[in-house]
């Protein structure tokens, strides 16, 4: 077994190092980063930030154009934009994470065992795949929210289980990819048990392609809780979520404008900065460029 993996630990580090060099020569990718870092920040840093509470109300400053007091102007009940902006950034970034845990986890253990065990196991998972597949995934996310009812939490358990066949079929892909190399073959020869096949070698092997799609992924269930908080479907007022502000927005485009350009800003640059984040992994990753 030594000669097995010993050759794989030692090649571990270089690669890593290969994939680092690769991913910081891509501009894109560390604009995504930042991108991505300085909204988590901010998010993490909401609580402790000199700002106003997100749900106080004034009304001698309903619908404010952005001034020294409130930068990003006022709402249609006198609450400040940015402080509800920046706590809005908890839920979308909360919302598009553990959506897509939820996908992983519920998704990469089911892609495996179809893609290991073959035979009826394969086929039940793979038409179940299919038939969640047929329906459009925002659609599919409404559907579930709408059962579920409205909630921030039953929001990401929609997204997640909408999200949950992409990586269902990524992963059996994968895995019947490794399956034919010759170290799994060797591996099996040795009489490695099933648990530790995968453990040791499937899982490590089929990370980075999952990794990079549940990156981009993020990026989809953002925008679905947004949409689902628009539709009244995710965050409940009071509590702040760009989606439900866009909502209310949309009611004072002439108005108030300032209230639907920052959390839609907001909402395209997080989209944006996960994007080239996923693709500069995909790129950083992919073992034809090493």
């Amino acid at each position: 077994m030594t000669a097995l993996t010993d050759p794989q630990a030692a090649a571990l580090p270089r690669r890593q190092s290969r994939v680092w060099r690769k991913f910081r020569s891509n501009p894109a990718a560390l604009l995504g980063g930042a991108i991505v870092i300085f909204f988590v920040v901010v998010a993490l840093l909401a609580p402790v930030l000199p700002i106003m509470e997100p749900t106080a109300t004034d009304w001698l400053a309903v619908r404010q154009a952005p001034s020294a007091v409130h930068p990003f102007g006022t709402d249609e009940i006198g609450r400040d934009v940015l402080s509800r902006m920046i706590w809005g950034a908890q839920a979308s970034l909360l919302a598009g994470v553990v959506s897509v845990a939820i996908a992983v986890g519920l998704g990469v253990p089911l892609g495996v065992a179809a893609g290991y065990l073959g035979g009826w196991t394969d086929a039940a998972i793979s038409r179940v795949t299919e038939a969640l597949l047929a329906a459009p995934f925002l659609i599919l996310a409404i559907a579930l929210a709408a059962f579920l009812g409205p909630s921030l939490t039953n929001a990401m358990i929609a997204i997640g289980l909408s999200a949950m066949p992409i990586f269902i079929r990524l992963a059996r892909g994968q895995t019947m990819q490794v399956m034919t190399e010759d170290y799994v073959e060797s591996a099996r020869a040795v009489g490695l048990k099933p648990l530790a096949l995968v453990t040791r070698y499937i899982l490590p092997n089929i990370f980075p392609p999952i990794l990079v799609q549940a990156t981009l992924t993020i990026a989809t269930a953002i925008i679905a809780e947004a949409s689902l908080s628009f539709l009244g479907l995710g965050q409940q007022p009071p509590a702040p979520s760009w989606g439900s502000m866009l909502n209310v927005a949309k009611n004072f485009l002439e108005q108030a404008p300032w209230m639907a350009l920052y959390p839609g800003a907001a909402i395209f640059l997080v989209v944006l900065g996960f994007n080239l984040l996923g693709d500069g992994l995909r790129d950083a990753l992919d073992p034809r460029d090493h």
